[in-house]
């Protein structure tokens, strides 16, 4: 089933790891240039890994261990993204290429959430069908 919660949680956290490559900026840069995922590769390979194992997550609704499974490596995976923006804009000496942070430094922080969220629903189905199970 496609319409669980859980779902709508992961389709939302695919919708902010592609806004996070593609609209929003990371950061300015001195001269005011706004820096997009798109401008840094690994960056960009990141977000598009979470997207994708977000879209993969949300069509194994049949193997909840296995979409369980998946939104984890996904959320390690934002938190290895955003340890790599933290570390870029705060750790490195004389702001050199960071002028101004931007909104998508922070949208892996707002996807981690999603994703609790979502595998908390996915343990909360886990729980129910097992529970049916010791009915029968």
């Amino acid at each position: 089933m496609i319409q669980r919660i859980q779902s709508i949680y992961l389709l939302l956290s695919l919708v902010i790891s592609v806004l996070a490559s593609f609209v929003f900026s990371l950061w300015l840069n001195p001269n005011a240039n706004p820096i997009y995922a798109t401008d840094l590769p690994y960056v960009l390979a990141g977000l598009l890994l979470s997207a994708l194992l977000a879209l993969v997550s949300i069509f194994l609704f049949k193997n909840r261990k296995l979409q369980f499974v998946m939104n984890r490596l996904n959320i390690i995976l934002n938190f290895i993204l955003l340890g790599f923006f933290v570390y870029w804009s705060l750790i490195v000496p004389g702001e050199m290429n960071v002028s101004e942070k931007g909104i998508g430094l922070f949208l892996p922080i707002i996807s981690i959430v999603f994703l609790v969220l979502a595998n908390k629903a996915i343990k909360k189905d886990e729980a129910l069908v097992k529970s049916v199970d010791r009915l029968r």
